[in-house]
Protein backbone atom coordinates (compact mmCIF):
# COMPACT_ATOMS: atom_id res chain seq x y z
CA UNK A 1 0.00 0.00 0.00
CA UNK A 2 1.51 3.51 -0.76
CA UNK A 3 0.76 5.95 1.68
CA UNK A 4 1.23 9.09 -0.23
CA UNK A 5 -0.80 11.58 2.55
CA UNK A 6 1.51 14.48 2.61
CA UNK A 7 2.40 17.26 -0.18
CA UNK A 8 5.92 18.23 -0.91
CA UNK A 9 6.15 22.17 0.26
CA UNK A 10 8.96 24.21 0.58
CA UNK A 11 11.85 21.56 0.90
CA UNK A 12 9.38 19.32 3.25
CA UNK A 13 6.73 16.74 3.13
CA UNK A 14 3.81 18.76 4.97
CA UNK A 15 0.30 17.61 5.92
CA UNK A 16 -2.10 19.43 3.75
CA UNK A 17 -4.70 21.85 4.54
CA UNK A 18 -7.62 19.59 2.35
CA UNK A 19 -8.33 16.48 3.95
CA UNK A 20 -10.50 14.60 1.73
CA UNK A 21 -9.37 11.01 1.21
CA UNK A 22 -8.48 9.54 -2.53
CA UNK A 23 -7.90 6.26 -3.36
CA UNK A 24 -5.51 4.83 -5.82
CA UNK A 25 -6.71 1.68 -7.45
CA UNK A 26 -4.65 -1.01 -8.83
CA UNK A 27 -6.52 -1.33 -12.58
CA UNK A 28 -5.32 -5.07 -12.81
CA UNK A 29 -6.83 -6.44 -9.14
CA UNK A 30 -9.52 -3.85 -8.75
CA UNK A 31 -8.14 -2.92 -5.28
CA UNK A 32 -6.41 0.28 -3.22
CA UNK A 33 -2.74 0.26 -3.69
CA UNK A 34 -2.29 3.64 -2.22
CA UNK A 35 -4.15 6.93 -1.08
CA UNK A 36 -3.78 10.66 -1.30
CA UNK A 37 -5.20 13.39 0.13
CA UNK A 38 -6.89 16.05 -2.21
CA UNK A 39 -5.84 19.48 -1.68
CA UNK A 40 -7.27 22.18 -2.02
CA UNK A 41 -6.64 26.45 -2.85
CA UNK A 42 -4.56 26.94 0.50
CA UNK A 43 -2.32 24.10 -0.08
CA UNK A 44 -1.93 25.48 -3.73
CA UNK A 45 -1.44 29.22 -2.20
CA UNK A 46 1.68 28.24 0.17
CA UNK A 47 3.11 25.69 -2.84
CA UNK A 48 3.18 28.98 -4.67
CA UNK A 49 4.32 31.23 -1.69
CA UNK A 50 7.30 28.89 -1.53
CA UNK A 51 7.63 28.52 -5.46
CA UNK A 52 7.73 33.26 -5.35
CA UNK A 53 10.07 33.14 -2.82
CA UNK A 54 12.55 30.66 -4.36
CA UNK A 55 12.26 32.19 -7.47
CA UNK A 56 13.92 35.17 -6.25
CA UNK A 57 17.27 33.09 -6.00
CA UNK A 58 17.05 29.98 -8.43
CA UNK A 59 16.34 32.72 -11.17
CA UNK A 60 19.63 34.00 -10.54
CA UNK A 61 21.56 30.67 -10.70
CA UNK A 62 24.38 30.24 -13.50
CA UNK A 63 23.88 27.52 -16.19
CA UNK A 64 26.53 25.95 -14.39
CA UNK A 65 25.10 25.26 -11.22
CA UNK A 66 21.82 24.05 -12.99
CA UNK A 67 24.15 21.90 -14.67
CA UNK A 68 25.00 20.79 -11.53
CA UNK A 69 21.77 20.16 -10.44
CA UNK A 70 20.62 18.03 -13.48
CA UNK A 71 23.48 15.82 -13.41
CA UNK A 72 22.52 14.85 -9.51
CA UNK A 73 19.03 14.42 -10.45
CA UNK A 74 19.66 12.08 -13.41
CA UNK A 75 21.91 10.01 -11.16
CA UNK A 76 19.40 9.87 -9.00
CA UNK A 77 16.86 8.92 -10.85
CA UNK A 78 18.48 6.37 -12.63
CA UNK A 79 18.60 4.18 -9.44
CA UNK A 80 15.55 4.95 -8.99
CA UNK A 81 14.24 3.32 -12.17
CA UNK A 82 13.67 0.03 -10.33
CA UNK A 83 10.88 1.17 -7.78
CA UNK A 84 9.26 3.73 -10.23
CA UNK A 85 8.46 1.24 -12.65
CA UNK A 86 6.92 -1.01 -9.85
CA UNK A 87 4.93 1.81 -9.00
CA UNK A 88 3.74 2.98 -12.69
CA UNK A 89 2.73 -0.65 -13.13
CA UNK A 90 0.32 -0.59 -9.95
CA UNK A 91 -1.08 2.87 -10.36
CA UNK A 92 -1.70 2.43 -14.17
CA UNK A 93 -1.46 -1.20 -15.66
CA UNK A 94 1.58 -1.20 -17.60
CA UNK A 95 3.80 -4.17 -18.47
CA UNK A 96 6.93 -4.47 -16.52
CA UNK A 97 8.53 -4.21 -19.60
CA UNK A 98 7.15 -0.97 -20.91
CA UNK A 99 7.14 0.43 -16.97
CA UNK A 100 10.72 -0.13 -17.37
CA UNK A 101 12.03 0.61 -20.60
CA UNK A 102 9.31 3.27 -21.96
CA UNK A 103 7.56 4.60 -18.26
CA UNK A 104 10.11 5.10 -16.10
CA UNK A 105 12.57 5.26 -18.90
CA UNK A 106 11.07 8.06 -20.93
CA UNK A 107 11.48 10.19 -17.70
CA UNK A 108 15.29 9.42 -17.60
CA UNK A 109 15.85 10.25 -21.11
CA UNK A 110 13.76 13.66 -20.54
CA UNK A 111 15.47 14.76 -17.99
CA UNK A 112 19.18 13.33 -19.79
CA UNK A 113 18.17 15.36 -22.79
CA UNK A 114 17.30 18.35 -20.82
CA UNK A 115 20.77 18.31 -19.35
CA UNK A 116 22.30 18.33 -22.91
CA UNK A 117 20.65 21.37 -24.01
CA UNK A 118 21.45 22.89 -20.96
CA UNK A 119 24.63 23.02 -22.01
CA UNK A 120 24.59 24.37 -25.65
CA UNK A 121 21.24 26.68 -25.00
CA UNK A 122 21.41 30.03 -26.28
CA UNK A 123 20.34 32.41 -23.30
CA UNK A 124 21.91 35.57 -24.92
CA UNK A 125 21.53 36.44 -28.23
CA UNK A 126 23.07 39.56 -30.34
CA UNK A 127 21.02 41.15 -33.27
CA UNK A 128 22.67 44.06 -34.66
CA UNK A 129 22.62 46.43 -32.01
CA UNK A 130 20.17 44.64 -29.81
CA UNK A 131 20.61 42.06 -27.15
CA UNK A 132 17.86 39.01 -26.96
CA UNK A 133 17.92 37.76 -23.70
CA UNK A 134 15.88 34.77 -22.64
CA UNK A 135 14.96 34.93 -18.83
CA UNK A 136 12.64 32.16 -16.41
CA UNK A 137 9.38 32.66 -16.78
CA UNK A 138 8.45 32.68 -13.43
CA UNK A 139 6.11 30.17 -11.45
CA UNK A 140 4.96 27.71 -13.41
CA UNK A 141 1.83 25.53 -12.66
CA UNK A 142 2.21 21.99 -14.33
CA UNK A 143 -0.75 19.83 -14.76
CA UNK A 144 0.27 16.34 -15.81
CA UNK A 145 -2.13 13.12 -16.82
CA UNK A 146 -2.33 9.42 -15.97
CA UNK A 147 -1.28 7.68 -19.11
CA UNK A 148 2.08 8.56 -19.29
CA UNK A 149 2.88 9.67 -15.43
CA UNK A 150 6.70 9.97 -15.83
CA UNK A 151 6.94 10.87 -19.58
CA UNK A 152 4.62 14.07 -18.58
CA UNK A 153 6.40 14.62 -15.17
CA UNK A 154 10.02 14.65 -16.50
CA UNK A 155 9.41 16.22 -19.95
CA UNK A 156 7.82 19.61 -18.06
CA UNK A 157 9.87 19.36 -14.87
CA UNK A 158 13.22 19.36 -16.28
CA UNK A 159 13.25 22.61 -18.52
CA UNK A 160 11.87 24.43 -15.95
CA UNK A 161 14.69 24.07 -13.43
CA UNK A 162 16.96 24.01 -15.91
CA UNK A 163 16.06 27.80 -17.13
CA UNK A 164 15.20 28.76 -14.11
CA UNK A 165 11.93 28.48 -13.16
CA UNK A 166 10.22 27.19 -9.90
CA UNK A 167 7.49 24.61 -9.54
CA UNK A 168 4.48 23.85 -8.80
CA UNK A 169 3.35 20.20 -9.75
CA UNK A 170 -0.56 18.87 -9.72
CA UNK A 171 -0.34 15.27 -10.69
CA UNK A 172 -3.02 13.24 -11.80
CA UNK A 173 -4.86 12.18 -8.91
CA UNK A 174 -5.53 8.62 -10.38
CA UNK A 175 -1.77 8.14 -10.81
CA UNK A 176 -0.01 9.95 -8.21
CA UNK A 177 2.59 7.34 -6.37
CA UNK A 178 5.45 7.78 -8.76
CA UNK A 179 5.08 12.09 -8.38
CA UNK A 180 5.68 10.99 -5.19
CA UNK A 181 8.94 8.91 -5.77
CA UNK A 182 9.68 11.87 -8.20
CA UNK A 183 9.76 14.25 -5.84
CA UNK A 184 11.87 12.22 -3.12
CA UNK A 185 14.62 11.89 -6.49
CA UNK A 186 14.59 15.58 -6.12
CA UNK A 187 15.09 15.64 -2.62
CA UNK A 188 17.54 13.55 -2.89
CA UNK A 189 19.45 15.45 -5.31
CA UNK A 190 19.26 18.70 -3.60
CA UNK A 191 16.84 20.61 -5.52
CA UNK A 192 17.10 24.22 -3.11
CA UNK A 193 13.58 24.28 -0.96
CA UNK A 194 10.75 25.81 -2.81
CA UNK A 195 12.07 25.03 -5.94
CA UNK A 196 9.60 22.24 -6.67
CA UNK A 197 6.49 21.68 -4.88
CA UNK A 198 3.69 19.20 -5.12
CA UNK A 199 0.03 19.17 -4.74
CA UNK A 200 -2.15 16.44 -4.94
CA UNK A 201 -5.80 16.52 -5.95
CA UNK A 202 -8.61 16.22 -8.60
CA UNK A 203 -9.31 19.13 -11.49
CA UNK A 204 -11.46 21.20 -9.57
CA UNK A 205 -10.08 21.56 -5.99
CA UNK A 206 -6.11 21.93 -7.16
CA UNK A 207 -6.18 22.20 -11.42
CA UNK A 208 -8.21 25.16 -10.98
CA UNK A 209 -7.06 26.73 -8.46
CA UNK A 210 -3.66 26.60 -9.62
CA UNK A 211 -5.34 28.11 -12.93
CA UNK A 212 -6.43 31.20 -11.56
CA UNK A 213 -3.55 31.85 -9.32
CA UNK A 214 -2.35 35.49 -9.52
CA UNK A 215 1.39 34.25 -8.72
CA UNK A 216 1.40 31.50 -10.98
CA UNK A 217 3.18 32.90 -14.28
CA UNK A 218 2.62 29.94 -16.53
CA UNK A 219 0.41 26.09 -16.99
CA UNK A 220 1.14 23.69 -18.48
CA UNK A 221 -0.93 21.00 -19.11
CA UNK A 222 -0.96 17.33 -20.47
CA UNK A 223 -4.84 16.09 -20.83
CA UNK A 224 -7.70 15.75 -22.58
CA UNK A 225 -9.41 18.67 -24.88
CA UNK A 226 -12.37 19.36 -22.36
CA UNK A 227 -10.25 19.80 -19.40
CA UNK A 228 -7.50 21.92 -21.26
CA UNK A 229 -10.26 24.60 -22.20
CA UNK A 230 -11.02 24.62 -18.46
CA UNK A 231 -7.72 25.61 -17.72
CA UNK A 232 -6.98 28.08 -20.63
CA UNK A 233 -10.46 29.59 -19.44
CA UNK A 234 -9.44 29.77 -15.80
CA UNK A 235 -6.24 30.93 -16.97
CA UNK A 236 -7.45 34.07 -18.68
CA UNK A 237 -8.06 36.86 -15.89
CA UNK A 238 -4.50 36.67 -15.31
CA UNK A 239 -3.06 36.53 -18.70
CA UNK A 240 -0.77 33.74 -17.68
CA UNK A 241 0.99 31.73 -20.30
CA UNK A 242 -0.72 28.91 -21.20
CA UNK A 243 0.95 25.88 -22.96
CA UNK A 244 -1.07 22.59 -23.79
CA UNK A 245 -0.85 19.13 -24.96
CA UNK A 246 -4.07 17.96 -25.70
CA UNK A 247 -6.22 15.14 -27.58
CA UNK A 248 -5.31 13.44 -30.98
CA UNK A 249 -6.94 11.37 -33.64
CA UNK A 250 -3.96 10.96 -35.48
CA UNK A 251 -4.04 9.33 -39.18
CA UNK A 252 -1.36 7.09 -40.84
CA UNK A 253 -1.25 7.13 -44.16
CA UNK A 254 0.03 4.55 -46.09
CA UNK A 255 0.33 5.06 -49.74
CA UNK A 256 0.16 2.48 -52.45
CA UNK A 257 4.21 2.08 -52.79
CA UNK A 258 4.51 0.85 -49.13
CA UNK A 259 5.81 -1.59 -47.44
CA UNK A 260 2.60 -3.15 -46.40
CA UNK A 261 3.83 -6.06 -43.90
CA UNK A 262 5.80 -2.98 -42.32
CA UNK A 263 3.55 -0.51 -42.31
CA UNK A 264 0.10 -2.21 -41.36
CA UNK A 265 2.17 -4.52 -38.92
CA UNK A 266 4.08 -1.35 -37.39
CA UNK A 267 0.97 0.88 -36.85
CA UNK A 268 -1.04 -1.63 -34.87
CA UNK A 269 1.74 -2.22 -32.78
CA UNK A 270 2.61 1.33 -32.06
CA UNK A 271 -1.23 2.09 -31.77
CA UNK A 272 -1.31 -0.51 -28.85
CA UNK A 273 1.32 0.34 -27.01
CA UNK A 274 0.16 1.38 -23.14
CA UNK A 275 -3.01 -0.18 -24.02
CA UNK A 276 -3.81 3.04 -27.13
CA UNK A 277 -3.41 5.42 -23.98
CA UNK A 278 -1.22 8.06 -26.17
CA UNK A 279 -2.38 10.89 -27.49
CA UNK A 280 -0.21 10.74 -30.69
CA UNK A 281 -1.23 6.99 -31.22
CA UNK A 282 -1.62 6.76 -34.93
CA UNK A 283 -5.31 5.46 -34.62
CA UNK A 284 -6.67 5.88 -37.82
CA UNK A 285 -5.21 3.87 -40.37
CA UNK A 286 -5.83 5.01 -44.35
CA UNK A 287 -5.51 2.35 -47.04
CA UNK A 288 -5.29 2.68 -50.52
CA UNK A 289 -8.85 0.41 -51.70
CA UNK A 290 -6.74 -2.00 -53.93
CA UNK A 291 -4.93 -3.19 -50.74
CA UNK A 292 -7.51 -3.11 -48.30
CA UNK A 293 -7.88 -5.91 -47.31
CA UNK A 294 -4.64 -7.38 -47.74
CA UNK A 295 -3.75 -4.70 -45.11
CA UNK A 296 -7.17 -5.86 -42.58
CA UNK A 297 -5.17 -9.22 -42.52
CA UNK A 298 -1.94 -7.99 -41.88
CA UNK A 299 -3.29 -6.05 -38.96
CA UNK A 300 -5.43 -8.96 -37.77
CA UNK A 301 -2.66 -11.35 -38.05
CA UNK A 302 -0.25 -8.51 -35.66
CA UNK A 303 -3.36 -7.97 -33.13
CA UNK A 304 -3.61 -11.89 -32.47
CA UNK A 305 0.16 -11.73 -31.23
CA UNK A 306 -0.32 -9.04 -28.55
CA UNK A 307 -0.84 -10.95 -25.12
CA UNK A 308 -3.04 -9.02 -22.99
CA UNK A 309 -3.24 -10.21 -19.35
CA UNK A 310 -1.49 -9.32 -15.65
CA UNK A 311 0.72 -6.47 -15.79
CA UNK A 312 3.09 -8.15 -13.45
CA UNK A 313 2.99 -12.13 -15.62
CA UNK A 314 5.63 -12.60 -18.25
CA UNK A 315 5.28 -12.36 -21.25
CA UNK A 316 2.57 -10.25 -21.24
CA UNK A 317 2.67 -7.04 -23.81
CA UNK A 318 -1.02 -4.93 -23.21
CA UNK A 319 -1.89 -4.26 -19.44
CA UNK A 320 -5.40 -2.92 -18.61
CA UNK A 321 -6.39 0.24 -19.26
CA UNK A 322 -5.88 2.57 -16.38
CA UNK A 323 -9.01 2.59 -14.46
CA UNK A 324 -12.98 2.14 -14.56
CA UNK A 325 -13.58 5.44 -16.21
CA UNK A 326 -11.66 5.06 -19.06
CA UNK A 327 -12.46 1.47 -19.31
CA UNK A 328 -16.35 1.83 -19.65
CA UNK A 329 -15.75 4.56 -21.93
CA UNK A 330 -14.05 2.61 -24.45
CA UNK A 331 -16.26 -0.23 -24.04
CA UNK A 332 -19.19 2.24 -25.00
CA UNK A 333 -17.38 3.62 -28.03
CA UNK A 334 -16.63 -0.11 -29.41
CA UNK A 335 -20.38 -0.92 -29.20
CA UNK A 336 -20.85 2.48 -30.87
CA UNK A 337 -18.87 1.42 -33.94
CA UNK A 338 -20.31 -2.00 -33.85
CA UNK A 339 -23.64 -0.24 -34.01
CA UNK A 340 -22.87 2.55 -36.78
CA UNK A 341 -22.15 -0.49 -38.88
CA UNK A 342 -18.35 -0.84 -38.88
CA UNK A 343 -16.87 -4.37 -39.06
CA UNK A 344 -15.27 -5.92 -36.46
CA UNK A 345 -11.51 -7.88 -37.92
CA UNK A 346 -10.67 -8.80 -34.45
CA UNK A 347 -11.43 -7.57 -30.61
CA UNK A 348 -14.82 -6.14 -29.37
CA UNK A 349 -16.68 -5.22 -25.72
CA UNK A 350 -15.76 -7.36 -23.07
CA UNK A 351 -12.66 -8.45 -21.24
CA UNK A 352 -10.42 -11.25 -23.19
CA UNK A 353 -11.58 -14.60 -22.43
CA UNK A 354 -10.20 -15.77 -19.25
CA UNK A 355 -10.95 -12.64 -17.26
CA UNK A 356 -13.13 -11.26 -14.87
CA UNK A 357 -11.45 -8.58 -13.13
CA UNK A 358 -8.99 -5.31 -13.73
CA UNK A 359 -9.77 -3.02 -16.86
CA UNK A 360 -8.82 -5.13 -19.70
CA UNK A 361 -9.43 -4.46 -23.38
CA UNK A 362 -9.65 -6.81 -25.93
CA UNK A 363 -7.25 -5.20 -28.98
CA UNK A 364 -9.91 -4.75 -31.24
CA UNK A 365 -9.14 -3.47 -35.09
CA UNK A 366 -12.84 -1.71 -36.96
CA UNK A 367 -12.77 -2.11 -40.81
CA UNK A 368 -15.29 -0.22 -43.38
CA UNK A 369 -14.43 2.37 -41.45
CA UNK A 370 -16.50 6.15 -42.82
CA UNK A 371 -14.47 9.01 -41.15
CA UNK A 372 -17.75 10.05 -40.25
CA UNK A 373 -18.62 7.36 -37.93
CA UNK A 374 -17.85 8.21 -34.13
CA UNK A 375 -14.84 5.78 -33.83
CA UNK A 376 -13.11 7.68 -36.59
CA UNK A 377 -13.60 10.86 -35.04
CA UNK A 378 -13.90 10.63 -31.29
CA UNK A 379 -10.33 9.76 -29.09
CA UNK A 380 -10.91 6.71 -27.80
CA UNK A 381 -7.77 6.74 -25.67
CA UNK A 382 -7.66 2.52 -25.63
CA UNK A 383 -6.35 -0.20 -28.08
CA UNK A 384 -8.95 0.52 -30.86
CA UNK A 385 -7.95 1.33 -34.35
CA UNK A 386 -10.10 2.37 -37.49
CA UNK A 387 -9.01 1.66 -40.92
CA UNK A 388 -10.64 3.51 -43.64
CA UNK A 389 -10.05 2.84 -47.49
CA UNK A 390 -9.08 5.54 -49.99
CA UNK A 391 -8.80 5.91 -53.28
CA UNK A 392 -6.85 8.85 -53.83
CA UNK A 393 -3.60 10.36 -52.36
CA UNK A 394 -5.85 13.65 -52.44
CA UNK A 395 -8.51 11.84 -50.48
CA UNK A 396 -6.14 10.40 -48.39
CA UNK A 397 -4.66 13.80 -47.28
CA UNK A 398 -8.51 15.31 -47.03
CA UNK A 399 -9.71 12.38 -44.56
CA UNK A 400 -6.60 12.85 -42.55
CA UNK A 401 -7.30 16.44 -41.94
CA UNK A 402 -10.63 15.84 -41.45
CA UNK A 403 -10.90 16.10 -37.59
CA UNK A 404 -10.38 18.78 -35.20
CA UNK A 405 -7.43 17.62 -34.07
CA UNK A 406 -3.94 17.59 -34.99
CA UNK A 407 -1.43 16.51 -32.97
CA UNK A 408 0.19 13.63 -35.13
CA UNK A 409 0.81 11.64 -38.22
CA UNK A 410 2.21 8.88 -40.25
CA UNK A 411 2.92 8.36 -43.95
CA UNK A 412 4.34 5.06 -45.44
CA UNK A 413 6.16 5.08 -48.93
CA UNK A 414 9.45 3.47 -50.39
CA UNK A 415 9.72 7.41 -52.09
CA UNK A 416 11.47 9.69 -49.64
CA UNK A 417 10.38 12.34 -51.14
CA UNK A 418 6.26 11.90 -51.75
CA UNK A 419 5.92 10.92 -47.92
CA UNK A 420 7.51 14.15 -47.19
CA UNK A 421 5.27 15.95 -49.83
CA UNK A 422 2.23 14.04 -48.22
CA UNK A 423 3.29 15.02 -44.70
CA UNK A 424 3.89 18.55 -45.23
CA UNK A 425 0.01 18.64 -46.45
CA UNK A 426 -1.09 17.03 -43.23
CA UNK A 427 -2.44 19.58 -40.44
CA UNK A 428 -0.71 18.16 -37.35
CA UNK A 429 2.03 19.09 -35.32
CA UNK A 430 4.52 16.19 -35.95
CA UNK A 431 4.44 13.89 -38.85
CA UNK A 432 6.48 10.42 -38.98
CA UNK A 433 7.76 9.30 -42.19
CA UNK A 434 7.68 5.29 -41.82
CA UNK A 435 7.90 4.32 -38.97
CA UNK A 436 10.68 6.82 -37.47
CA UNK A 437 10.64 6.74 -33.77
CA UNK A 438 9.70 9.78 -31.86
CA UNK A 439 12.80 12.39 -31.01
CA UNK A 440 13.53 13.96 -27.78
CA UNK A 441 14.91 16.91 -29.22
CA UNK A 442 12.25 17.45 -31.35
CA UNK A 443 9.20 19.89 -30.37
CA UNK A 444 6.43 17.82 -29.06
CA UNK A 445 2.57 19.36 -29.66
CA UNK A 446 -0.03 20.08 -32.50
CA UNK A 447 -2.59 22.05 -34.28
CA UNK A 448 -5.63 23.09 -33.80
CA UNK A 449 -7.60 21.36 -30.67
CA UNK A 450 -4.60 18.89 -29.81
CA UNK A 451 -3.22 22.44 -27.87
CA UNK A 452 -0.44 25.13 -27.94
CA UNK A 453 3.13 25.64 -27.22
CA UNK A 454 5.56 22.64 -27.68
CA UNK A 455 7.72 20.30 -25.34
CA UNK A 456 10.78 18.49 -25.44
CA UNK A 457 14.06 19.95 -26.67
CA UNK A 458 14.78 23.26 -26.95
CA UNK A 459 11.65 24.35 -28.18
CA UNK A 460 10.21 23.53 -25.12
CA UNK A 461 12.78 25.13 -23.28
CA UNK A 462 11.43 28.38 -24.77
CA UNK A 463 7.98 27.95 -23.47
CA UNK A 464 9.54 28.55 -19.58
CA UNK A 465 11.60 31.64 -20.98
CA UNK A 466 10.27 35.16 -21.92
CA UNK A 467 12.21 36.94 -24.38
CA UNK A 468 13.56 40.61 -23.01
CA UNK A 469 14.99 42.78 -25.75
CA UNK A 470 17.82 45.07 -24.65
CA UNK A 471 17.95 47.93 -27.34
CA UNK A 472 21.59 49.68 -27.54
CA UNK A 473 23.73 47.24 -25.59
CA UNK A 474 26.33 46.96 -28.70
CA UNK A 475 27.57 49.97 -30.32
CA UNK A 476 26.73 50.93 -33.41
CA UNK A 477 28.83 49.75 -36.03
Amino acid sequence: MYDCRKFFIDGSWVSPAGRRELQVVNPMTEEVTGQILCGNADDVDDAVKAARAAFETYSRTSREERIALLERIVRAYEASIPSLAEAVSDEMGAPMDLAVQAQAGSGFRHLSTALAILREFPFEERMGTTQLLREPIGVCGLITPWNWPLNQISCKVAPALATGCTVVLKPSETAPVTAHIFAEILAEAGVPRGVFNLVDGDGPSVGEAISRHPDIDMVSFTGSTRAGVQVAKAAADTVKRVSQELGGKSANIILEDADLTAAVGGGVTWMMANSGQSCNAPSRMLVPEKLYEQAVEIARATAQKLVVGDPKAAGVTMGPVANKVQFEKIQALIQRGIDEGARVVIGGTGRPEGFDRGYLVRPTIFADVTNEMTIAREEIFGPVLVMIPYRTEEEAVRVANDTVYGLSGHVHSRNLERARRVASRMRTGMVHLNGAARDLYAPFGGYKQSGNGREWGAEGFKEFLELKAVMGSYAQI
